[in-house]
């Protein structure tokens, strides 16, 4: 099997060459064969530097791209997904929150053509998540269910799946904030998704992005998918 990992970051120095090097070290030990794609917003922290270090330390592993500011995670995963060499791409966070070694399991349906997208999923049986509070799980409730009029997966604000590339061409994606998988869940051109249950850890280093900001995109976000919904219907 092959993918590309795509890992937006931005202050992530605390987090980068550790994540970097689980990755990389799952990657051998499964027999995946992994290309890391890190797309950094100019970091203030220095993340950029450190991604370019470790690209040399683990030649042909890893491609970073630096970009020329904050211009957020959905545009980050977009570009990373668009410079992904690999049909198969996964999606994680830089932050140590989603569980490493599942990504073999995420890969698997899709290399073996039993789907065209598959979900790191919190919400079914096996899945859970470890030191949020109760403020952060009734956010993360509140999210899902504001979007059961567009879907009825369980966890379609993951920010950990992978795709098949060819689901989201010639598809316009232009979500802001964190929540890209939504959009690609309603405009994706996929015949079956399955979703993988995985124990999600709040970080431990670093600060978190999900701000007030991040919700009202997500609103916004919501807002606009509703209506590509349902005038994709009267059309």
């Amino acid at each position: 099997m092959e993918a590309s990992l795509v890992i937006p970051t931005y202050n992530e120095s605390d987090n980068i060459a550790k994540i970097v090097e689980e990755t990389l070290k799952i990657s051998a030990e499964s027999g995946l064969d992994l290309e890391l794609v890190l797309v950094d917003d100019n970091s203030p922290d220095g993340t950029g530097k450190l991604a370019e270090e470790l690209s040399l330390k683990y030649p042909g592993k890893i491609k970073v791209i630096h970009r020329a500011g904050k211009q957020g995670l959905s545009s980050a995963i977009r570009e990373g997904i668009s410079s992904a060499a690999k049909g198969i791409v996964v999606v994680t966070d830089a932050d140590m929150s989603h569980e490493m070694k599942k990504i073999p399991a995420l890969v698997g349906p899709i290399a073996r053509g039993e789907a065209s997208l598959c979900i790191g999923s919190r919400y079914v049986p096996g899945g859970s998540i470890k030191n949020w509070g109760f403020v952060r799980k009734v956010i993360s409730r509140g999210a899902i269910i504001l979007s059961l009029p567009l879907t009825r997966i369980k966890d379609p604000v993951s920010g950990f799946f992978a795709l098949d590339k060819s689901i989201i061409r010639d598809v316009e994606l232009n979500s802001q904030g964190y929540k890209i998988l939504l959009e690609i869940i309603v405009k994706g051109k996929y015949d079956k998704c399955v979703e993988v249950p995985y124990a999600f850890t709040d970080r431990k280093r670093g600060k978190s992005k999900l701000d007030l900001n991040e919700f009202w995109c997500y609103l916004k976000t919501l807002y606009s998918l509703l209506l590509y919904k349902y005038s994709s219907r009267r059309q």
